[in-house]
Protein backbone atom coordinates (compact mmCIF):
# COMPACT_ATOMS: atom_id res chain seq x y z
CA UNK A 1 0.00 0.00 0.00
CA UNK A 2 1.05 3.60 -0.50
CA UNK A 3 0.29 5.63 2.59
CA UNK A 4 -1.48 8.91 1.97
CA UNK A 5 -3.06 11.51 4.20
CA UNK A 6 -5.07 14.50 3.04
CA UNK A 7 -5.45 17.87 4.67
CA UNK A 8 -2.27 17.92 6.72
CA UNK A 9 -0.29 21.15 6.54
CA UNK A 10 3.34 21.18 7.62
CA UNK A 11 4.58 24.04 9.77
CA UNK A 12 6.33 26.62 7.63
CA UNK A 13 8.85 29.12 8.93
CA UNK A 14 9.46 32.72 7.91
CA UNK A 15 13.27 32.51 7.97
CA UNK A 16 15.86 29.90 6.98
CA UNK A 17 16.36 27.02 9.39
CA UNK A 18 19.47 27.29 11.56
CA UNK A 19 19.48 23.63 12.57
CA UNK A 20 21.59 21.02 10.87
CA UNK A 21 19.27 18.18 11.86
CA UNK A 22 16.37 17.32 9.59
CA UNK A 23 13.49 19.76 9.89
CA UNK A 24 11.27 21.66 7.48
CA UNK A 25 13.45 24.59 6.39
CA UNK A 26 12.11 28.01 5.61
CA UNK A 27 9.54 27.84 2.88
CA UNK A 28 8.35 30.65 0.65
CA UNK A 29 7.16 30.48 -2.91
CA UNK A 30 10.70 31.10 -4.18
CA UNK A 31 12.30 27.99 -2.61
CA UNK A 32 14.49 29.59 0.09
CA UNK A 33 18.09 28.72 0.70
CA UNK A 34 18.66 26.11 3.41
CA UNK A 35 21.31 27.31 5.85
CA UNK A 36 24.52 25.32 6.41
CA UNK A 37 25.25 23.57 9.66
CA UNK A 38 26.05 25.72 12.65
CA UNK A 39 28.02 24.72 15.71
CA UNK A 40 26.44 25.59 19.04
CA UNK A 41 28.73 24.70 21.91
CA UNK A 42 26.02 25.43 24.47
CA UNK A 43 24.22 22.26 23.36
CA UNK A 44 27.07 20.07 24.54
CA UNK A 45 25.60 20.01 28.05
CA UNK A 46 22.99 17.56 26.75
CA UNK A 47 25.37 14.84 25.74
CA UNK A 48 28.38 12.87 26.87
CA UNK A 49 30.55 13.57 23.83
CA UNK A 50 32.90 10.76 24.75
CA UNK A 51 30.29 8.35 23.41
CA UNK A 52 29.18 10.35 20.38
CA UNK A 53 30.91 8.24 17.75
CA UNK A 54 31.77 4.58 17.31
CA UNK A 55 35.18 2.96 17.54
CA UNK A 56 36.72 -0.04 15.80
CA UNK A 57 36.85 -1.89 19.08
CA UNK A 58 33.08 -2.10 19.34
CA UNK A 59 32.63 -3.91 16.05
CA UNK A 60 31.54 -0.91 13.96
CA UNK A 61 34.71 -0.29 11.99
CA UNK A 62 32.74 0.93 8.98
CA UNK A 63 31.00 3.65 10.93
CA UNK A 64 34.20 4.59 12.70
CA UNK A 65 36.09 4.89 9.45
CA UNK A 66 33.40 7.11 7.98
CA UNK A 67 33.66 9.54 10.85
CA UNK A 68 37.25 9.07 11.95
CA UNK A 69 38.13 12.71 11.23
CA UNK A 70 35.08 14.16 13.01
CA UNK A 71 35.45 15.72 16.44
CA UNK A 72 32.82 14.15 18.70
CA UNK A 73 31.74 17.42 20.27
CA UNK A 74 31.46 19.17 16.92
CA UNK A 75 29.46 16.26 15.49
CA UNK A 76 27.04 16.49 18.38
CA UNK A 77 26.69 20.25 18.15
CA UNK A 78 26.14 20.06 14.38
CA UNK A 79 23.83 17.05 14.30
CA UNK A 80 22.63 15.21 17.39
CA UNK A 81 21.79 18.26 19.47
CA UNK A 82 18.78 19.36 17.41
CA UNK A 83 17.06 16.03 18.00
CA UNK A 84 17.21 16.64 21.76
CA UNK A 85 14.47 19.30 21.62
CA UNK A 86 10.75 18.60 21.73
CA UNK A 87 9.89 21.25 19.14
CA UNK A 88 12.00 19.33 16.61
CA UNK A 89 10.47 15.99 17.59
CA UNK A 90 6.99 17.51 17.33
CA UNK A 91 7.68 18.62 13.78
CA UNK A 92 8.55 15.08 12.72
CA UNK A 93 5.68 13.61 14.77
CA UNK A 94 3.31 15.99 12.96
CA UNK A 95 4.24 14.53 9.56
CA UNK A 96 1.19 12.36 8.93
CA UNK A 97 2.62 10.47 5.96
CA UNK A 98 5.67 9.52 8.00
CA UNK A 99 3.63 8.58 11.06
CA UNK A 100 0.97 6.63 9.14
CA UNK A 101 3.58 4.61 7.28
CA UNK A 102 5.39 3.42 10.41
CA UNK A 103 2.18 2.93 12.38
CA UNK A 104 0.59 0.78 9.67
CA UNK A 105 3.82 -1.12 9.02
CA UNK A 106 3.95 -2.20 12.67
CA UNK A 107 0.25 -2.62 13.44
CA UNK A 108 -0.52 -4.59 10.26
CA UNK A 109 2.46 -6.93 10.63
CA UNK A 110 2.23 -7.93 14.27
CA UNK A 111 3.60 -11.37 13.46
CA UNK A 112 7.03 -9.73 13.15
CA UNK A 113 6.78 -8.29 16.68
CA UNK A 114 4.67 -10.64 18.79
CA UNK A 115 6.90 -12.24 21.41
CA UNK A 116 10.06 -10.87 19.75
CA UNK A 117 13.01 -8.71 20.79
CA UNK A 118 13.18 -5.37 18.96
CA UNK A 119 15.85 -2.66 18.65
CA UNK A 120 14.80 0.91 17.89
CA UNK A 121 17.81 2.87 16.60
CA UNK A 122 17.50 6.60 17.33
CA UNK A 123 14.23 6.29 19.22
CA UNK A 124 13.73 10.04 19.73
CA UNK A 125 10.42 10.47 21.55
CA UNK A 126 10.09 6.68 21.78
CA UNK A 127 6.91 6.41 19.76
CA UNK A 128 8.15 3.60 17.49
CA UNK A 129 9.26 1.61 20.53
CA UNK A 130 5.83 2.10 22.12
CA UNK A 131 4.09 0.89 18.95
CA UNK A 132 6.32 -2.19 18.89
CA UNK A 133 5.39 -2.94 22.51
CA UNK A 134 1.70 -2.46 21.71
CA UNK A 135 2.11 -4.90 18.80
CA UNK A 136 3.17 -7.59 21.27
CA UNK A 137 6.97 -7.36 21.43
CA UNK A 138 8.53 -9.25 24.34
CA UNK A 139 11.29 -6.65 24.74
CA UNK A 140 12.14 -3.37 23.01
CA UNK A 141 15.57 -1.75 23.35
CA UNK A 142 15.23 1.94 22.47
CA UNK A 143 18.55 3.70 21.88
CA UNK A 144 18.80 7.50 21.82
CA UNK A 145 21.96 9.63 21.75
CA UNK A 146 20.51 12.80 23.31
CA UNK A 147 18.66 13.85 26.45
CA UNK A 148 15.46 13.13 24.52
CA UNK A 149 15.96 9.70 26.12
CA UNK A 150 14.53 11.18 29.34
CA UNK A 151 11.35 12.23 27.54
CA UNK A 152 11.15 8.83 25.87
CA UNK A 153 11.21 7.15 29.30
CA UNK A 154 8.42 9.45 30.46
CA UNK A 155 6.28 8.52 27.45
CA UNK A 156 7.02 4.84 27.91
CA UNK A 157 5.92 5.03 31.54
CA UNK A 158 2.82 7.09 30.77
CA UNK A 159 1.73 4.58 28.14
CA UNK A 160 2.20 1.59 30.43
CA UNK A 161 4.89 -0.27 28.50
CA UNK A 162 7.81 0.29 30.88
CA UNK A 163 8.12 -3.44 31.52
CA UNK A 164 8.72 -4.01 27.81
CA UNK A 165 10.61 -0.93 26.60
CA UNK A 166 14.08 -0.21 27.96
CA UNK A 167 15.59 3.14 26.94
CA UNK A 168 19.36 3.50 26.57
CA UNK A 169 21.03 6.90 26.26
CA UNK A 170 24.17 6.72 24.16
CA UNK A 171 25.34 6.23 20.59
CA UNK A 172 24.32 3.03 18.83
CA UNK A 173 27.97 2.27 18.18
CA UNK A 174 28.72 2.14 21.92
CA UNK A 175 25.59 0.66 23.50
CA UNK A 176 25.71 -2.98 24.58
CA UNK A 177 22.46 -4.95 24.51
CA UNK A 178 21.78 -8.04 26.63
CA UNK A 179 20.70 -10.12 23.62
CA UNK A 180 20.38 -10.34 19.85
CA UNK A 181 17.15 -8.98 18.37
CA UNK A 182 14.58 -10.21 15.87
CA UNK A 183 13.68 -6.79 14.47
CA UNK A 184 15.49 -3.49 13.97
CA UNK A 185 13.25 -0.49 13.44
CA UNK A 186 14.55 2.99 12.77
CA UNK A 187 13.51 6.22 11.12
CA UNK A 188 17.00 7.00 9.83
CA UNK A 189 16.28 8.75 6.54
CA UNK A 190 17.61 12.26 5.90
CA UNK A 191 17.04 14.65 3.05
CA UNK A 192 17.42 12.78 -0.24
CA UNK A 193 17.66 9.64 1.90
CA UNK A 194 21.35 9.69 2.83
CA UNK A 195 22.06 13.19 4.15
CA UNK A 196 22.91 12.86 7.85
CA UNK A 197 24.61 9.46 7.30
CA UNK A 198 22.49 7.94 10.08
CA UNK A 199 22.15 4.74 8.11
CA UNK A 200 25.75 4.02 9.12
CA UNK A 201 24.55 3.53 12.69
CA UNK A 202 21.70 1.30 11.54
CA UNK A 203 24.15 -0.87 9.59
CA UNK A 204 26.34 -1.08 12.68
CA UNK A 205 23.34 -2.12 14.79
CA UNK A 206 22.34 -4.74 12.21
CA UNK A 207 25.80 -6.26 12.03
CA UNK A 208 26.17 -6.40 15.81
CA UNK A 209 22.70 -7.23 17.07
CA UNK A 210 20.31 -8.60 14.41
CA UNK A 211 19.70 -12.34 14.36
CA UNK A 212 20.44 -14.12 11.04
CA UNK A 213 16.72 -14.49 10.32
CA UNK A 214 15.83 -10.98 11.57
CA UNK A 215 13.96 -8.25 9.69
CA UNK A 216 14.55 -4.55 9.15
CA UNK A 217 11.92 -1.78 9.32
CA UNK A 218 12.13 -0.34 6.70
CA UNK A 219 13.51 -3.17 4.61
CA UNK A 220 14.26 -1.32 1.35
CA UNK A 221 14.90 2.23 0.14
CA UNK A 222 15.09 3.89 -3.26
CA UNK A 223 16.42 7.24 -4.51
CA UNK A 224 14.81 9.07 -7.44
CA UNK A 225 15.69 11.96 -9.76
CA UNK A 226 13.50 13.91 -12.20
CA UNK A 227 13.80 17.10 -14.30
CA UNK A 228 11.53 19.98 -13.25
CA UNK A 229 10.42 23.36 -14.54
CA UNK A 230 10.45 26.43 -12.34
CA UNK A 231 11.37 30.09 -12.36
CA UNK A 232 13.65 29.57 -9.40
CA UNK A 233 16.93 29.56 -11.34
CA UNK A 234 16.15 32.94 -12.91
CA UNK A 235 15.18 34.30 -9.52
CA UNK A 236 18.37 33.05 -7.87
CA UNK A 237 20.46 34.59 -10.67
CA UNK A 238 18.68 37.89 -10.09
CA UNK A 239 19.39 37.59 -6.37
CA UNK A 240 23.06 36.95 -7.12
CA UNK A 241 23.25 39.97 -9.43
CA UNK A 242 21.62 42.16 -6.78
CA UNK A 243 24.13 40.96 -4.20
CA UNK A 244 27.02 41.72 -6.52
CA UNK A 245 25.66 45.19 -7.38
CA UNK A 246 25.45 45.88 -3.68
CA UNK A 247 29.06 44.66 -3.25
CA UNK A 248 30.34 46.92 -6.03
CA UNK A 249 28.62 49.91 -4.40
CA UNK A 250 30.19 48.92 -1.08
CA UNK A 251 33.66 48.75 -2.67
CA UNK A 252 33.24 52.20 -4.25
CA UNK A 253 31.94 53.77 -1.05
CA UNK A 254 34.65 52.21 1.11
CA UNK A 255 37.38 53.59 -1.12
CA UNK A 256 35.72 57.01 -1.42
CA UNK A 257 35.11 57.46 2.32
CA UNK A 258 37.98 55.52 3.91
CA UNK A 259 40.68 55.32 1.27
CA UNK A 260 40.83 51.50 1.16
CA UNK A 261 40.33 49.59 -2.11
CA UNK A 262 38.42 46.34 -1.40
CA UNK A 263 38.14 45.15 -5.01
CA UNK A 264 40.70 42.35 -4.53
CA UNK A 265 37.98 40.53 -2.52
CA UNK A 266 35.38 40.69 -5.30
CA UNK A 267 36.14 37.24 -6.72
CA UNK A 268 35.93 35.55 -3.30
CA UNK A 269 32.70 37.41 -2.47
CA UNK A 270 31.12 36.26 -5.73
CA UNK A 271 32.20 32.66 -5.14
CA UNK A 272 30.55 32.74 -1.69
CA UNK A 273 27.31 34.01 -3.15
CA UNK A 274 27.32 31.66 -6.12
CA UNK A 275 27.52 28.78 -3.65
CA UNK A 276 24.75 30.34 -1.56
CA UNK A 277 22.34 31.05 -4.41
CA UNK A 278 23.19 28.50 -7.11
CA UNK A 279 25.31 25.66 -5.74
CA UNK A 280 23.43 24.59 -2.62
CA UNK A 281 20.35 22.38 -2.88
CA UNK A 282 16.97 23.85 -2.02
CA UNK A 283 14.20 22.25 0.02
CA UNK A 284 10.71 22.21 -1.42
CA UNK A 285 7.50 20.24 -1.65
CA UNK A 286 6.91 20.37 -5.40
CA UNK A 287 3.65 20.00 -7.23
CA UNK A 288 3.67 16.94 -9.53
CA UNK A 289 2.91 19.14 -12.56
CA UNK A 290 6.37 20.70 -12.24
CA UNK A 291 7.96 17.40 -13.32
CA UNK A 292 8.63 17.48 -17.06
CA UNK A 293 10.26 14.08 -17.56
CA UNK A 294 10.03 10.51 -16.39
CA UNK A 295 11.65 10.04 -12.94
CA UNK A 296 14.57 7.61 -12.85
CA UNK A 297 15.69 5.45 -9.95
CA UNK A 298 19.24 6.28 -8.88
CA UNK A 299 19.76 3.59 -6.26
CA UNK A 300 17.88 0.78 -4.52
CA UNK A 301 19.09 -0.31 -1.09
CA UNK A 302 18.35 -3.61 0.62
CA UNK A 303 18.67 -2.67 4.29
CA UNK A 304 19.53 -6.26 5.26
CA UNK A 305 22.53 -6.32 2.93
CA UNK A 306 23.79 -2.76 2.42
CA UNK A 307 27.29 -1.77 3.58
CA UNK A 308 28.74 1.61 4.51
CA UNK A 309 31.12 1.40 1.55
CA UNK A 310 28.14 0.88 -0.77
CA UNK A 311 26.47 4.13 0.29
CA UNK A 312 29.57 6.28 0.77
CA UNK A 313 29.50 7.21 -2.93
CA UNK A 314 26.44 6.76 -5.15
CA UNK A 315 26.83 6.75 -8.94
CA UNK A 316 24.29 6.17 -11.68
CA UNK A 317 23.79 6.63 -15.42
CA UNK A 318 20.24 7.84 -16.04
CA UNK A 319 18.06 8.45 -19.07
CA UNK A 320 15.20 10.92 -18.53
CA UNK A 321 12.64 11.13 -21.38
CA UNK A 322 11.05 14.59 -21.62
CA UNK A 323 7.24 14.66 -21.75
CA UNK A 324 6.59 18.43 -21.90
CA UNK A 325 6.86 20.55 -25.03
CA UNK A 326 8.60 23.93 -25.23
CA UNK A 327 9.86 23.80 -21.67
CA UNK A 328 13.10 24.24 -19.72
CA UNK A 329 14.90 22.04 -17.24
CA UNK A 330 15.44 24.60 -14.50
CA UNK A 331 16.52 22.04 -11.95
CA UNK A 332 16.49 18.41 -10.96
CA UNK A 333 14.44 17.18 -8.01
CA UNK A 334 15.62 14.32 -5.81
CA UNK A 335 13.54 12.31 -3.37
CA UNK A 336 13.27 8.84 -1.88
CA UNK A 337 10.84 6.16 -0.81
CA UNK A 338 11.14 3.29 1.65
CA UNK A 339 9.29 -0.01 1.82
CA UNK A 340 8.38 -2.27 4.71
CA UNK A 341 8.47 -5.72 3.11
CA UNK A 342 10.06 -7.88 5.77
CA UNK A 343 12.51 -10.42 4.38
CA UNK A 344 12.41 -13.33 1.94
CA UNK A 345 12.30 -15.81 4.83
CA UNK A 346 9.81 -13.73 6.82
CA UNK A 347 7.84 -11.44 4.52
CA UNK A 348 5.39 -8.77 5.62
CA UNK A 349 1.72 -9.74 5.45
CA UNK A 350 0.81 -6.17 4.47
CA UNK A 351 3.59 -4.26 2.66
CA UNK A 352 3.69 -0.51 3.29
CA UNK A 353 5.46 2.22 1.31
CA UNK A 354 6.41 5.72 2.43
CA UNK A 355 7.20 8.09 -0.42
CA UNK A 356 8.58 11.62 -0.27
CA UNK A 357 7.97 12.41 -3.93
CA UNK A 358 6.12 15.49 -5.24
CA UNK A 359 2.60 15.55 -3.85
CA UNK A 360 -0.24 17.95 -4.62
CA UNK A 361 -1.45 17.53 -1.01
CA UNK A 362 1.75 18.91 0.52
CA UNK A 363 4.00 15.89 0.98
CA UNK A 364 6.29 15.18 3.91
CA UNK A 365 8.71 17.16 6.06
CA UNK A 366 11.54 15.68 3.95
CA UNK A 367 10.18 17.37 0.84
CA UNK A 368 12.40 17.14 -2.21
CA UNK A 369 15.91 18.43 -2.74
CA UNK A 370 16.14 20.76 -5.74
CA UNK A 371 19.42 21.02 -7.67
CA UNK A 372 19.51 24.13 -9.87
CA UNK A 373 20.68 23.90 -13.49
CA UNK A 374 22.38 27.06 -14.71
CA UNK A 375 21.77 27.93 -17.44
CA UNK A 376 18.45 26.08 -17.77
CA UNK A 377 18.22 23.52 -20.59
CA UNK A 378 15.55 24.12 -23.24
CA UNK A 379 13.73 20.88 -24.10
CA UNK A 380 10.79 19.57 -26.08
CA UNK A 381 8.64 16.48 -25.83
CA UNK A 382 10.51 13.52 -27.27
CA UNK A 383 13.93 14.77 -26.19
CA UNK A 384 15.99 12.77 -23.73
CA UNK A 385 18.42 13.89 -21.05
CA UNK A 386 21.32 11.57 -20.30
CA UNK A 387 22.53 12.23 -16.76
CA UNK A 388 25.72 11.02 -15.14
CA UNK A 389 25.01 11.24 -11.41
CA UNK A 390 27.44 11.08 -8.50
CA UNK A 391 26.81 11.80 -4.81
CA UNK A 392 29.52 11.55 -2.19
CA UNK A 393 30.04 12.67 1.38
CA UNK A 394 31.38 16.18 1.83
CA UNK A 395 35.08 16.27 2.72
CA UNK A 396 34.45 18.91 5.39
CA UNK A 397 31.74 16.92 7.20
CA UNK A 398 30.59 13.37 6.51
CA UNK A 399 26.90 14.04 7.21
CA UNK A 400 26.61 16.51 4.30
CA UNK A 401 26.63 15.56 0.61
CA UNK A 402 28.24 16.80 -2.60
CA UNK A 403 26.50 16.06 -5.89
CA UNK A 404 27.71 16.23 -9.50
CA UNK A 405 25.27 15.98 -12.42
CA UNK A 406 26.55 15.90 -15.99
CA UNK A 407 23.59 16.47 -18.34
CA UNK A 408 23.70 15.69 -22.05
CA UNK A 409 20.61 16.56 -24.08
CA UNK A 410 19.68 14.20 -26.92
CA UNK A 411 17.17 15.86 -29.23
CA UNK A 412 14.31 13.90 -30.76
CA UNK A 413 16.28 14.06 -34.03
CA UNK A 414 19.07 12.08 -32.39
CA UNK A 415 21.50 15.00 -32.22
CA UNK A 416 23.35 15.41 -28.94
CA UNK A 417 24.27 18.80 -27.47
CA UNK A 418 27.41 19.49 -25.38
CA UNK A 419 27.14 18.32 -21.77
CA UNK A 420 26.45 20.70 -18.88
CA UNK A 421 28.00 20.02 -15.46
CA UNK A 422 26.17 20.96 -12.28
CA UNK A 423 27.81 20.72 -8.84
CA UNK A 424 25.63 21.16 -5.78
CA UNK A 425 25.97 20.62 -2.04
CA UNK A 426 23.25 19.26 0.24
CA UNK A 427 23.77 21.17 3.49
Amino acid sequence: MRVRSNGHQLRRRESPSLEFGRTSPAFIDSFPFTSPALVWNSFLVQFDTSTAMGTKENGCAGSAQASAQVDKGVDFANYFCTYGYLYHQKEMLSDRLRMDAYFHAVSRNKHHFRGKAVLDVGTGSGILAIWCAQAGARKVYAVEATKMADHARDLVNQNGVQDVVQVFQGSMEDVTLPEKVDVIISEWMGYFLLRESMFDSVICARDRWLKPDGVMYPSHARMWLAPIRSGITDQKMEDLNCAMNDWHSFVDETEAHYGVNMSVLTKAYREEHEKYYLKTSLWCNLDPNQIIGSPAMIKEINCLQATVDEIRTITAQLMLPINADRSRISAYAGWFDVQFKGSEQNPAKDEVELTTGPDADGGTHWGQQVFLVNPPIRVNEGDKVLVSFQMSRAKQYHRLMDIELISELELSSGKRLPPITTRVSIE
